[in-house]
This record gives C-alpha cells, sequence and structure tokens, in this order.
C-alpha cells in the first residue's frame, strides 16, 4: 500500500440496489403508445434529476488516501448514516474516527449519503515563498468523492489532499450564481487517548496565552483558537488549522469533553471582548447569526499538519500550497515583486519615543542605522498637514525607510473609503497601511480582508493587520500581506510568564503564518526573559514585515548590535534541533546565503544543552557568540571562535535565557 492511492471501492457491487428493468408490456394503439413513452421519458428525466434512491442508491464505499511517501494516511469511513474518517501516522492513530458533519439551510451533509464515485489525482511543485524557507513544495496525492444528501437531495463533493506531513479535507456544494445558501459545519477532530495539547481561548480573540493540557482534561466547552498543536502519545505532533480562508467564515474550535475537537464557524464563537469594547453587544447580536453564501459554497481546508518532529511541523507548506498563487497582473514577479519586499520596521508605539513630527523624523533616522526597511506610524499622522506628510514620506524615502500608516478598520467598511484612503497613501507615497481591530471571524469580516487587499494591491500597498484572525496561508495569493498580528505579542504589558509563551509559539500560532509579535525589547516588558532570550527572539519569530519593539536607540547601545543588524526577516532554509521542547526549549538553526544563525529561548526552567554544528555546510565560519551574563538578565556578553561542521557548542541557559550565534564562512 505505502506511495499508493487505494480506493477500496467494491467495483463488482458498484450497481447494486439498481431496481430491475420493467418486464415488457402489451403493445398498446401508437398514440396512447406515445404518450406512454413521453410519461416514461419524464418519469426518468425526473429520477435523473432528483436521484431516486431506487436507481441510484450505490452503499457508502470506504476511500484512503495516502501521503507521496506512504506514511501518512487519511481513510473516509463507510458508514452511509454518519459521515467520517480517521488518520494514522506511520501506521498508528493520529485521529480516531471524526464526524465530518456540514450542513446547508439546515439539512445535514454528512448523514444518509448516495455515494457516487472517486476522482483521484496528484500534486507535485515548487513556488517561492516568505516562509521557513525560501522555496515552498506542494507535492500530494488527492481525491474528489461525489456524495449526495439522501435527505435534501444536495449533491456535493467531499476533497482530500494527503501530504507527507498533513492532511486536508474541504466540503464543495454546487449552486447556481446569486443563489443564497446558510452553510454550517460542527465536524470534530478526535484524539487519542494520552495526547497533549497546547492551544489558547477566545477571551482576547487571538491574542490568548497558552494552556498545556492533557486532551481528555481539557473540557466541554472549552474554546480555542487554531492553530491547536498536540503532541502524541506514540511519538509525533500535529496541528488543526484551516487554509484559503475566503468568501466563508473563520473556524475555532469547541471541546466536547471527549478529547474532540468540534469545528465552530464565527457566528457560533463566543463574545471576546475586544470586540465588545469596540463594537458593543448589538453588533455581536447581529453578527450571531449564520451567513449565507452566494452560488457554489466551497469551505476552505480543514488542516491537520502531522510529523514525527517540531521541524516537520515548522517546515510544513501546507497551508499556502492550498491557496491559488498570486494574480500576475497585480504581482507580475509573485513574492519577487519588489514594493512587497520583506524587511525590518520600526514602530514606537511599544518602547516610547516621541511621538512628534520631528521625533518620529528621528525614530526613521535611528531606524536607517538598524538598517530597517519601514517604520510603522500610529494615528499620528492624521494630525498633520498634506504638507507635513509629504516632507515627513521624502526625508524618511532619503534614508531608504518606507512608511505604513496606521487605519482603524471602521473606518474602511465602504468602497468609496477604501478608495479614497488608498489612493491618498499612493498619492504621498506611503508604502501602505496598518489596518487594526477586526477582532471577529464572521464572513463579512473575512470578506473585508480579501476587499482591502485587492484594493491595496492595485495602489501598489502592503498591508500590516491588527486586531486580526490567524492567517491561513492567502499570503501566498496576496503578498501584499506582509504580516498579521493575532498573536498575544510585546503590546501586552501584563504577560509576566513571556519566556514561556515565546518557546510555544514557534510550534503554535507561527504555523498558521507569520506573526506581528513586535518582537526584541531590552525594558521590563520582557518580564522574565533575558537580553539574549529577545535577540534569540528576533531570529526565531521570523515575518516578512519583522517589527521591532525596541526603540532604536536601545538596540543602537547593545554591545550585540552588529549581530542584531544582520538578522534578516525571512530565511533561505529552517532546521529545528531535536532538543526543542515545546513551552520549555526552542532551538533554531536558520540559514541566510552563506550565513547560518543559532537561536535558542529557554522557558520558565534552565536548559543545559550541546548542540552538534552538522547543520553547517562543510569548511569553517567564524562565529559570533551572543551568551547570558550569569546573574544578570539585562547584559549579554560576546565571544568570537572558528568553527566548522564537526564542532558542538555546550550552551547553559537560565530560567528565561537565551543564545544566539551568527557563523560567517570564512
Amino acid at each position: 500500500m505505502s506511495g499508493r492511492l487505494r480506493l477500496a471501492v467494491a467495483v463488482a457491487g458498484a450497481l447494486a440496489g439498481i431496481a430491475p428493468a420493467p418486464a415488457p408490456a402489451q403493445v398498446a394503439p401508437a398514440s396512447e403508445a406515445a404518450r406512454s413513452d413521453e410519461a416514461q421519458q419524464r418519469a426518468q428525466e425526473e429520477r435523473r434529476r432528483s436521484g431516486d434512491r431506487r436507481s441510484r442508491r450505490v452503499r457508502m464505499e470506504r476511500v484512503e488516501v495516502t501521503s507521496p511517501d506512504g506514511q501518512i494516511a487519511f481513510t473516509l469511513l463507510p458508514n452511509a448514516e454518519r459521515l467520517s474518517f480517521s488518520v494514522t501516522l506511520d501506521g498508528r492513530t493520529a485521529l480516531e474516527p471524526s464526524p465530518l458533519q456540514m450542513s446547508v439551510d439546515g439539512y445535514d451533509l454528512g448523514s444518509g449519503l448516495v455515494f457516487g464515485g472517486v476522482e483521484t489525482y496528484s500534486i507535485d511543485e515548487s513556488f517561492p515563498w516568505h516562509g521557513a524557507h525560501a522555496t515552498a513544495r506542494n507535492r500530494c496525492r488527492g481525491a474528489r468523492v461525489a456524495l449526495t444528501s439522501d435527505l435534501g437531495m444536495i449533491p456535493f463533493s467531499f476533497e482530500v489532499r494527503v501530504f507527507d506531513d498533513a492532511v486536508a479535507y474541504r466540503h464543495v456544494v454546487p449552486g447556481a450564481a446569486g443563489e443564497a445558501r446558510v452553510p454550517d459545519e460542527r465536524s470534530a477532530f478526535v484524539l487519542p487517548a494520552g495526547t497533549t495539547v497546547w492551544y489558547h481561548d477566545l477571551d482576547g480573540h487571538y491574542e490568548s496565552a497558552y494552556e498545556e493540557r492533557g486532551v481528555a482534561d481539557v473540557p466541554a466547552g472549552q474554546w480555542a483558537g487554531p492553530p491547536v498543536t498536540f503532541q502524541l502519545p506514540q511519538g509525533g505532533y500535529g496541528s488543526i488549522s484551516e487554509a484559503n480562508l475566503v468568501g466563508y467564515s473563520g473556524m475555532a474550535l469547541e471541546a466536547d469533553g471527549r478529547r474532540g475537537f468540534v469545528v465552530g464557524l464565527g457566528h457560533r464563537q463566543p463574545l471576546n471582548w475586544p470586540f465588545e469594547l469596540r463594537y458593543g453587544r448589538e453588533e455581536a447580536k447581529r453578527l450571531g447569526r449564520a451567513a449565507s453564501a452566494s452560488g457554489t459554497i466551497t469551505t476552505p481546508w480543514r488542516v491537520v499538519l502531522l510529523g514525527r518532529d517540531l521541524n516537520a511541523l515548522a517546515n510544513s507548506d501546507v497551508l499556502p500550497s492550498l491557496c491559488p498563487a498570486a494574480d500576475p497582473r497585480l504581482f507580475p514577479q509573485g513574492m519577487a515583486t519588489p514594493w512587497v519586499e520583506p524587511g525590518t520596521a520600526v514602530w514606537r508605539y511599544v518602547d516610547g519615543g516621541d511621538d512628534s513630527f520631528d521625533g518620529l523624523l528621528r525614530f526613521s533616522e535611528l531606524g536607517a542605522r538598524l538598517g530597517a526597511k519601514y517604520h510603522i506610524v500610529e494615528a499620528t499622522w492624521q494630525r498633520w498637514t498634506d504638507a507635513q506628510v509629504r516632507e515627513f514620506v521624502e526625508r524618511s524615502r532619503a534614508l531608504g525607510i518606507r512608511l505604513v500608516f496606521w487605519k482603524h478598520s471602521r473606518q474602511l467598511r465602504t468602497p468609496a473609503e477604501r478608495e479614497a484612503f488608498f489612493a491618498q497613501l499612493r498619492d504621498w507615497g506611503v508604502a501602505g497601511a496598518k489596518i487594526d481591530f477586526f477582532d471577529h471571524e464572521a464572513k463579512e469580516s473575512i470578506d473585508l480582508y480579501e476587499e482591502l487587499l485587492r484594493r491595496a494591491a492595485e495602489n501598489r500597498l502592503v498591508l500590516n493587520f491588527h486586531g486580526a484572525d490567524k492567517p491561513t496561508g492567502r499570503l501566498r495569493t496576496w503578498p501584499n500581506e506582509l504580516v498579521r498580528e493575532a498573536v498575544r505579542g510585546m503590546e501586552s504589558r501584563s504577560l509576566l510568564e513571556r519566556a514561556r509563551h515565546d518557546t510555544i509559539l514557534p510550534f503554535t500560532r507561527y504555523l498558521a503564518g507569520p506573526a506581528d509579535y513586535t518582537t526584541m525589547v531590552f525594558g521590563e516588558r520582557r518580564a522574565d526573559s533575558t537580553w539574549a532570550h529577545q535577540i534569540a527572539s528576533l531570529a526565531t519569530f521570523a515575518s516578512p514585515m519583522l517589527t521591532i519593539a525596541a526603540h532604536p536607540q536601545s538596540v543602537l547601545d547593545n554591545p550585540a548590535l552588529d549581530v542584531i543588524r544582520s538578522i534578516p526577516p525571512v530565511w533561505d532554509e529552517t532546521r529545528v534541533l531535536p532538543e526543542s521542547r515545546i513551552g520549555k526549549l526552542s532551538a533554531f538553526a536558520r540559514r541566510k546565503g552563506p550565513m547560518w544563525m543559532l537561536a535558542l529561548m529557554a522557558g520558565s526552567k534552565p536548559a543545559s544543552v550541546t548542540l552538534p554544528l552538522a547543520f553547517l555546510s562543510g569548511g569553517h565560519y567564524r562565529a559570533t557568540l551572543v551568551r547570558d551574563v550569569p546573574e544578570n538578565a539585562a547584559a549579554v556578553t560576546l565571544e568570537s571562535a572558528i568553527l566548522d561542521d564537526r564542532d558542538s557548542l555546550k550552551i547553559e541557559l537560565p530560567r528565561g535565557g537565551g543564545f544566539v550565534a551568527r557563523f560567517m564562512p570564512q
């Protein structure tokens, strides 16, 4: 079976249940016979259109799709009364039998099914990417299963793709243009007993801290924002998320108290406090109704990343692979289109600074000295005159700094508002916008992202979304979305266990895509983490717009300035080292061109590791090592060495500590 697509379809019995042909009738007069023939034809046509069970009923078949390497298998189970699936990794259970429950206008598409056959296919392609590596690979086997709901007589397709590191499925329900119907989902993902899960609640929407629990201890009614990451009891990891969210409500997960996480669309998710604060309960009530969709209903892909180790999860290309490529009319060079170039950004909001016109211009100057490409300016710009804005843009541009202006999403809800804002930015020469305060996964919020991205792309503007939902791989479709928040980042003063949080994020939130954590600070917001930990976080939390939280002057004054300036926003290659443990230690080796960088962050307990440098290519490297200073969390010490791939490094990390090493070929 290994490496093959196996479809357990009983061909010989595929027509079982079809009613036998009627016995020949006596010959009738010509006119009567003609009328009889017409009646029979009408009856046959009616049976064809309505899917008459007596003529079309084919029993539900078991369908199994395996990954190209044969190690992952998705099985659609042969129960016509309740559609369900299971997943294995290396022959062991990764997901127990889990119900597939989708409805359209109240009709359940997961029960009482007519099986209509299977179409199989495979994909193997590569594309440029701004993620853990520079080139993504989309390699999978797929199947489209034709089904009909017996009660509502609704035909639909259940599509599956299985990758070497994931499974994904979606529903496609055909419909006429302009036909409005209401979809909903309550499918589940049932994890094996003994599984450990990492998740955050929805109280702060996607800006909450993570919990670690045994799956049996997650109470019924507990909501979780994807990705929900898990470790299987017999080895291996997984993470539940969604891909290609467009024209549909966003997905969160509700625990059922029986080791299952149930899909909950935006209208069913609990009211979060940021939305209530900004929009109120009446608006939440309005969005608490399931949204209709017009024409064909195509759900987002429901995705479960799977791998033997954390390196497999962190290097997965599955989410963008499930999204369409960028429109070449808007992005002629795709991800390499010059005006969507990745870069480091500076921002005064977190670590303070003068927000006057002159003070912010000084911020651009300091950012340029750091090698930053972007300067994010808060609402202050709205107090400037047109002449001041133009002066600020020109003087920043002369320094090599591109500007990004903040805007409340409430002020961009209409086409006219979007057109006026983006046209003004383009006229001024501003590079893009940071758009804030979405705070909901209702379909109309998802539609707004798409409209903003489209109109911004037409004006050659980049976007940074805050107060946002998790990304779903559509940065491949819209390269001008350089980053979105959807994370509890450095803006949060109250997060005291930051070291633990930082060592969870690479294996949870960042699996969905880049996050605007606003990374690296040397003041009090670093909480229980050290300076070395903060520098390591900049090399770990990669994002096409990599925003530095620290005031630029504090970075320029840091002894490790040269190493910090050499940290790129995106990488050519990433390896998560086997010493990594979620919430305890993250250890990343990353390459940009010929330079390798090693970045370690400890959680709330000390760690001691010896790391072989086997990831280095042949030859010797000049290494610069940034270590913690014992008994002083607000200091670092630098060392130099000549090392090669036969060497190892002994690293002692205090509680919340960190380590960074830069390797340049001699």
